[in-house]
């Protein structure tokens, strides 16, 4: 390693002592507002000499001859650009200015607000050398989306899982939220969550992001650990010229019949003789809503009665306030040197109270004939919340922030090389403190099983009265989790090309990431001193009115949020605490990462038409885990440790063929891999004698690692627009899910942990659960788009614009077994919906914009259970957006917004598609407001 550095070293000495040629640098703006624009074409004639501007727009010719050559300029949607320039001496800097119009039958069309948007997006777009989809702000912005999850679930190929009514955990081409990577400006965001590496993409508004780029093939350059997908969320560049923006809207939310608030802020401008650019960016929503939810667990008695064994009525409050800050900057010390500094902050408060009636233990009365007569069970009624002052007001408080800072730098040192760095560092976070729960009981008792209609299972009991509710539980919990991250990354790049005439770069690298993250959590069960009596007894709270479900729900009667919030639960003389190590000792953990790559990346062109990127790239991964040896549910018998290292070798090669102007032809060959989630790595071992049940952690899984193939064809209209079509197949190895084996006794326990104390009896059957490797998965599919403006239709008509795409997509996984031992088979991957599509008519005059958008994502298997019956699927879902703006002025837009007019339900089952396991409805969302763009 240490000869290749000083190759390296010296190598660099030598081009930069004997560079002879000179270096061509400029900015590409619009003419109209003053914008850069990223992704244009430059070419300089004669020859094959080409490059494509950055995201702030700058672009660079290498190494080039002094001479007299022509620079010409394209951009979808804009002007062809052409100039003579004369490179004299070591360096020249351009200003280029494109000026928009598109050509529609014979006259030029100036572009509108969102056709300005769809330029710049397909223009990156097509750029590109891997396979990519772009989105820009100005699309973004004309869907009515909250969040980044919700504007991301309309790209090609992907699908999103919600978590109260928005778009949270990212599916690509069917990859499960793990198997994909989400960055902010190239740096990694991490997960606030406890066990899993799931970026929360509802955790950053849609109105602080500047571009979406959706990488679904791989260069070299590039994180590897994005086996479906990686996506890159692009912040707001300093403009050329002071921009001022402010938005100011409010809302309605039907299902609590509340208000909602949104604001956002935009101030950019450059300074010191344009030297120094700074864009600072704000955003405030203020949603005060909630949910309508009920949930079973099916079960299977041994003459395969299929019944629901616990099923839940929940009415969820929440307030959801998401605030988000952002700055970037940069300083061009001159043509050959800039840095700059961006920093973002996220942090949103969900403030919550659930109120849940729950039957458990629910079983079947036999006849003498083994015929079921009816079913026993209990009944609970817990109130969810949070201690009562003036901040949560007795809800619970889940606090989620995501914090990224960077500095980088580019420069170019000589004619013949660039160089560019950064550092970063980025953490997330997830607090609950002062979580609680107030929970009574019945005693057994007999219950009413209503399954005529599967769909919408219901459980009643007659005569039950608040005196029959006695206190089961008073606990409060303080969690916490967080991730950090520290990235360093340097990168080199030099023409060289092996074909005379053609273009040919080399790019060499490094990066080093090192992570950690801890789970801190803690729960404490308290007994009140002197009884409470029973529900009758204490202040209550009742909601008669029935779910959205239907009459038969209602979720009845409950201790009062206020009166739970309101106890003083650290008074010795009223009650005793006691902490409750089975709630969360087995979850705590720590966990460190180190994981350092470097590659080397060629592009070279064949010919004007054919160029191919090809190189490898080294990931080396080193962890450091701690987890609990957790005995008889509560018995902290000490700690393991893991240390653990591997290496992964990722070749990859990508081929680009335009095969006239405008129409492309893609095809690529990249490995990739996804590692593990940290709580399935963490070597915890947890025995639940009670329950039967032994938990342990898997310190021995692998990363997945995938060979992935992908083909495409676009089409790019110089109105702006695209139809395309390709192919894609995975080969998945070492693929990750639960295990669980429902047998498992003395003899399997010593022969897996030597070790390790037997906490099986002799001759008794535990249910084991851990985390192992499959075999295999292959997945395969296609996808189409089209998206363009109608404007070589007469009249009005030319306003419509359609956007739409589809992709189908099907998987096999080998080598999962089930609860008896036995290997699987057609079991699908985790994730894989078959179907996704999305449309979109939207109308645009000088003075309204309006669309209107489908999004549909088909059922899929969502978590593999000990065996078919068990199975978790997330069901398929159709919803219908609309929105709508008008320009009063130049500067002055009116919009307004409606989410979700399907009413369309977050739906899981079980099995098969008649169980529902959870059913939870959030009803449309409406918003109206004004934007004002100085």
């Amino acid at each position: 390693m240490k000869k290749l550095l000083l190759t390296l070293f010296i190598a660099i000495l030598n081009i930069c002592a004997f560079a002879q040629n000179g270096l061509i640098t400029g900015n590409v703006i619009d003419k109209t507002q003053n914008l850069s624009l990223p992704g244009a074409t430059l070419k300089i004639l004669p020859g094959n000499r080409y490059t494509i501007s950055d995201q702030s727009g700058r672009f660079e010719f290498l190494n080039v001859p002094n001479g007299e050559y022509q620079i010409e300029v394209s951009y979808l949607g804009y002007k062809k650009y052409s100039q003579s320039i004369n490179l004299s001496s070591k360096s020249l800097s351009l200003t280029i200015v494109l000026e928009e119009g598109v050509i529609a039958g014979n006259e030029v069309v100036v572009l509108g607000d969102r056709l300005r948007g769809q330029a710049k997006a397909l223009s990156q777009q097509r750029s590109n050398t891997n396979i990519t989809n772009i989105v820009s702000s100005d699309q973004i912005g004309r869907f009515p989306d909250a969040n980044i999850g919700d504007a991301i679930k309309r790209i090609p190929g992907i699908t999103m899982q919600n978590d109260q009514g928005e778009a949270r955990n990212i599916i690509i081409r069917g990859m499960a939220p793990e198997l994909n990577s989400v960055t902010l400006n190239g740096d990694r965001i991490p997960s606030a969550e406890g066990d899993n590496r799931r970026v929360q993409m509802d955790l950053i508004p849609s109105d602080m992001i500047q571009t979406i780029e959706v990488n679904k093939t791989l260069t070299p350059d590039m994180d590897a650990d994005a086996i479906g997908g990686s996506v890159n969320l692009i912040t707001r560049a300093a403009p050329n010229v002071q921009r001022i923006s402010f938005t100011a809207a409010s809302g309605y939310s039907p299902i609590r019949d509340k208000a909602t608030y949104t604001g956002a802020l935009v101030y950019g401008n450059r300074f010191i003789k344009n030297k120094l650019g700074v864009v600072l960016s704000a955003s405030y929503n203020d949603n005060n809503f909630g949910s309508d939810n009920i949930e079973a667990v099916w079960a299977k008695d041994d003459f395969d009665n299929v019944f629901v064994e616990e099923h839940d009525i929940r009415k969820y409050d929440v307030q959801r306030i998401r605030r988000s800050f952002s700055l970037s900057s940069d300083y061009k010390f001159n043509a050959k040197n800039n840095i700059s500094f961006s920093g973002m902050y996220n942090w949103r408060d969900d403030y919550e109270n659930r109120f849940r009636l729950r039957y458990t233990s629910i079983e079947p009365v036999y006849d003498t004939n083994d015929l079921i007569v009816g079913y026993e069970g209990r009944a609970r009624r817990e109130t969810k919340g949070g201690i009562d002052n003036d901040k949560v007001k007795a809800k619970r408080l889940e606090r989620q922030e995501v914090k990224n800072f960077a500095l980088k730098g580019e420069h170019l040192l000589s004619p013949k090389l660039d160089f560019d760095w950064a550092a970063s560092y980025s953490d997330a976070s997830e607090k609950r403190p002062n979580e609680r729960y107030m929970q009574f009981q019945t005693g057994r008792r007999d219950i009413i099983l209503d399954l005529a209609d599967s769909e919408l299972p219901a459980v009643t009991s007659t005569g039950i009265a608040n005196s029959n509710f006695s206190l089961r539980d008073l606990t409060e919990n303080n969690d916490f989790t967080k991730e950090s991250e520290m990235g360093y990354r340097i990168n080199f790049r030099t023409p060289l090309s092996l074909i005379n005439n053609q273009k040919g770069r080399l790019k060499f690298g490094a990066r080093l990431r090192i992570k950690e993250k801890e789970r801190l959590n803690n729960f404490i069960a308290y007994e009140p001193i002197n009884a409470f009596g029973n529900l009758s007894t204490l202040p209550t709270i009742t909601f008669n009115n029935a779910l959205v479900q239907g009459p038969q729900f209602a979720p009845g009667t409950f201790v009062d949020k206020k009166y739970l919030g309101g106890l003083n639960l650290n008074d010795a003389s009223l009650f005793n605490a006691e902490e409750a190590p089975e709630e969360f000792l087995a979850l705590n953990y720590s966990a460190k990462e180190a994981i350092s790559a470097g590659y080397i990346r060629y592009d070279q062109d064949i010919n004007e038409q054919l160029s191919f990127i090809a190189g490898i790239r080294l990931e080396n991964t080193n962890i450091n885990y701690t987890g609990n040896i957790v005995e008889d549910e509560e018995d902290l018998q000490g700690q393991r440790t893991l240390k653990n290292d591997y290496l992964n070798v990722l070749p990859s090669l990508t081929l680009k063929y335009i095969i006239k102007e405008n129409l492309i032809l893609r095809a690529a060959y990249t490995t990739s891999l996804a590692r593990p989630n940290y709580y399935d790595l963490v070597p915890y071992f947890n025995s639940l004698p009670s329950d039967e049940e032994l938990n342990v952690g898997n310190s021995n899984l692998k990363a997945a690692t995938a060979n992935n193939f992908d083909f495409l064809i676009e089409k790019y209209f110089k109105s702006v627009g695209i139809i395309s079509g390709g192919a894609f197949y995975k080969n998945i190895n070492n693929f990750i899910y639960t295990y669980r084996d429902a047998q498992y006794t003395t003899s399997k326990f010593a022969a897996d942990f030597p070790d390790e104390n037997n906490p099986i009896n002799t001759g008794a059957n535990w249910t084991f659960t851990q985390r192992r490797n499959g075999e295999a998965v292959k997945v395969y599919g296609f996808e189409i788009a089209f998206q363009r403006q109608l404007d070589f239709l007469p009249g009005f008509l030319k306003g419509f614009g359609i956007y739409t795409n589809y992709t189908f997509t099907k998987s096999k996984a080998e080598g999962v077994f089930n609860a008896d031992g036995d290997l699987r088979s057609g079991v699908p991957l985790p994730g894989t919906a078959p179907n996704l599509f999305n449309a979109s008519l939207s109308y645009e005059t000088k003075k309204l914009v309006a669309r209107l958008s489908y999004n549909f994502s088909d059922a899929y298997l969502d978590e593999l259970g000990g065996e078919g019956f068990e199975d978790r699927f997330y069901d398929k879902q159709s919803f219908l957006d609309a929105n709508a703006s008008y320009k009063i002025t130049n500067k002055i837009r009116l919009f307004g917004e409606a989410n979700n007019l399907t009413n369309q339900a977050l739906r899981y089952y079980q099995g098969v598609a008649a169980r529902t396991a959870q059913l939870e409805y959030y009803r449309p969302r409406y918003t109206f407001g004004l934007k004002y763009d100085l």
